[in-house]
């Protein structure tokens, strides 16, 4: 199986065979997940820091009375468990859950601290990409907090729209989109609420949607 580990954001400027020397001086492992799969589970620590080499996933977080609140989506490349692999003593705050069949990479971190010496500029470029990885975490982070301060649904569902158009680069300004349950969730609203919202915004011509696609008509946003 190839799965073009190279690639990978976390091994950016390295080759196959310098991937497999980190891979093996570091004893990391691959692991498959299965759909609906709790991959990390809240509050339980790790002492590995994950990489989605295949397949997609979503953080999920609990509120104050129990109740699941759904974060950003994770994809090839995304690096999980870090915060809790760094701070052993700190639990893991949020639950990551397999939205596909999922493979990770687990790389132990006492290793990756450990084995700097040994791999040499190696060690220096995955560290490198480790730390610009962890600051485009944070900046998710920050984007959801903006979210989820919209005064209204309709700012909220429009600078979702507008997120996601930064992350999938969609040069046809159509946007996918998940399905009516999920995207309430993930905007923290009733899906009756989203529901209206969307047919209201369709009549405003600001929304135009076909299937599981959307698009923002700019020109018609006060």
């Amino acid at each position: 199986m190839n799965l073009n580990l190279e690639k990978l954001p976390l091994f950016k400027g390295l080759t196959l065979d310098e991937v497999q020397i980190f891979f093996d001086n570091t004893k990391s492992l691959i692991r498959g997940y299965d759909i609906g799969t709790r991959i990390l589970k809240a509050h339980r620590g790790t002492e590995r820091i994950g990489v989605i080499v295949r397949g997609k996933a979503q953080v999920i977080s609990e509120d104050r009375t129990g109740n699941e609140v759904i974060g950003h989506k994770l994809g090839r490349g995304a690096i999980i468990g870090s915060t809790s692999a760094i701070l052993s003593m700190d639990s893991n705050p949020a639950s990551i859950e397999a939205l596909t069949d999922v493979l990770v990479m687990w790389i132990p971190y006492r290793s990756f601290i450990n084995v700097g010496v040994k791999l040499g500029k190696i060690h220096g470029i995955v560290m490198k990409n480790f730390l610009e990885a962890f600051c485009h975490k944070n900046i998710l982070m920050l984007q959801k907090i903006e979210l989820l301060s919209q005064k209204s649904l309709r700012e909220r569902v429009i600078l979702y729209l507008l997120q996601l158009e930064k992350q999938q680069q969609n040069e046809h300004e159509y946007v996918q989109v998940p399905g009516r349950v999920q995207l309430a969730k993930e905007l923290e609203c009733n899906r009756s609420a989203l529901t209206r919202e969307i047919s209201h915004m369709q009549k405003d011509e600001i929304l135009t949607i076909k299937g599981h696609f959307m698009k923002l008509n700019k020109d018609k946003i006060k």
